[in-house]
């Protein structure tokens, strides 16, 4: 029992739910986002589809992590396809901003004249290719990252990939939500992808770097 429960095991174990805490909660970010923009009953559907997206894309790449390690420049693209993400979600926060106003108008007067609100939202579309375009990038970075924390201890990765889908199920729809309300955060939130987004292509450059000088 000591030996199934050894220091290396401690370790590897603690490291894998510290990258579980930030990760999962930077994809939950994404998916909470995303989401916002949609009423409430397609809002719980993207964050399902989101959840399942990343749960597949997770499973997929963990069974061939191996392989995805020896690939020179995946993180680079992984992190170049969260930055045009981050850019996709920053026009979409502005323009929200700028026509919110106009928005809130037209919804009063069209229900003062008895009509339907006038007015374009985010479809349910759209806000799933957003969440799995991330959900590409950031499972990508979840799987190696705890591939490597676990390193040659396989019931620890299936423990860490199971971890963070179950953080972004609890935290995802609690994001959302939140956003609807103070649209601020949404700000911050995007900030934080976007470290993550830089962070990647930064671990990204440096991994194709000296192969660019060979």
């Amino acid at each position: 029992m000591l030996e199934l429960i050894s220091s290396q095991h401690l370790t590897a174990l603690f490291q894998v739910i510290m990258i579980d805490l930030v990760l999962a909660g930077d994809n939950a970010i994404v998916i909470g986002l995303a989401a916002a923009g949609l009423p409430e009953g397609q809002r719980k559907k993207a964050i399902v589809i989101g959840i399942l997206a990343a749960t597949l894309l997770r499973i997929g790449f963990a069974s061939v992590t191996v392989q995805l390690l020896q690939i020179i420049g995946l993180l680079l693209a992984g992190g170049v396809l969260l930055l045009w993400v981050c850019w996709k979600m920053w026009r979409e926060l502005r323009t929200s901003h700028h026509h919110e106003p106009k928005m809130q108008s037209l919804s009063a007067a069209s229900t003062i004249e008895g009509s339907a609100p006038v007015g374009h939202q985010k479809t349910l579309g759209q806000a799933v290719w957003q969440i799995t375009l991330a959900d590409v990038s950031m499972s990508l970075d979840n799987v190696l990252a705890v591939a490597g924390a676990a390193r040659e201890h396989p019931m620890i990765l299936i423990f860490g990939l199971a971890l963070s889908i179950a953080l972004m199920g609890l935290a995802a729809n609690f994001i959302a939500r939140l956003l609807e309300k103070q649209r601020w955060i949404a700000y911050v939130g995007l900030a934080i992808i976007l470290y993550v987004a830089l962070d990647m292509c930064y671990r990204g450059a440096l991994e194709v770097w000296p192969h660019l000088n060979v």
